[in-house]
């Protein structure tokens, strides 16, 4: 079982450790960041986020609840508590861990704070069609797809299409 905590300052050597290509970056955060990751692009991503109160943006890191060990990452941004939605983003499962379930569990924690803690309505996500794995995860969490939106990003030389996917209040089933 994994846990969900606030991802400080602290934490920037995990993904540091973790984001070593280019590829992985892009995969992570699409042209949020310029690869090397580096300690000022973090510095300006953790900028007034994890107030419970007043961010529209809340930064996780997921820690394995038995060993304590660091194993995921997933944010939730662009609150909007007028029309109670959010959007998950950067969710990324550290190298060792990938293939046991822990995004699944990430997302459902995420989950259950937007619509629990939150009273979201809404919860979208967008991944690029060429992240099967992701896709399955969020399939299976409840995710539904609402569009695609082609050839949006151009990696090397072929360009990756952005699925959009989200779930609403009465779709979610904890």
């Amino acid at each position: 079982m994994i846990k969900l905590e606030y991802f400080t300052s602290k934490d920037f050597d995990t993904l540091f450790n973790w984001i070593q290509d280019e590829e992985l970056l892009l995969h992570w955060a699409g042209n949020q960041f310029r690869f090397p990751l580096t300690k000022s692009q973090l510095d300006w991503y953790i900028k007034n986020t994890n107030d419970f109160t007043n961010s529209s943006t809340f930064i996780f890191k997921a820690v394995d609840s038995e060993t304590g060990e660091t194993v995921g990452h997933i944010s939730l941004t662009s609150i909007n508590r007028t029309n109670r939605s959010a959007r998950i983003t950067r969710v990324l499962v550290g190298d060792s861990q990938r293939g046991k379930g822990i995004a699944e569990q990430m997302v459902k924690e995420l989950m259950k704070i937007g619509f629990e803690q939150l009273h979201l309505h809404r919860m979208s996500l967008g991944v690029y069609d060429t992240n099967s794995a992701a896709i399955k995860c969020y399939s299976k969490c409840g995710f539904q797809t609402d569009g695609i939106l082609r050839d949006i990003q151009k990696h090397d030389d072929t360009y990756w299409s952005l699925m959009e996917m989200s779930i609403l209040e009465h779709e979610w089933i904890t």
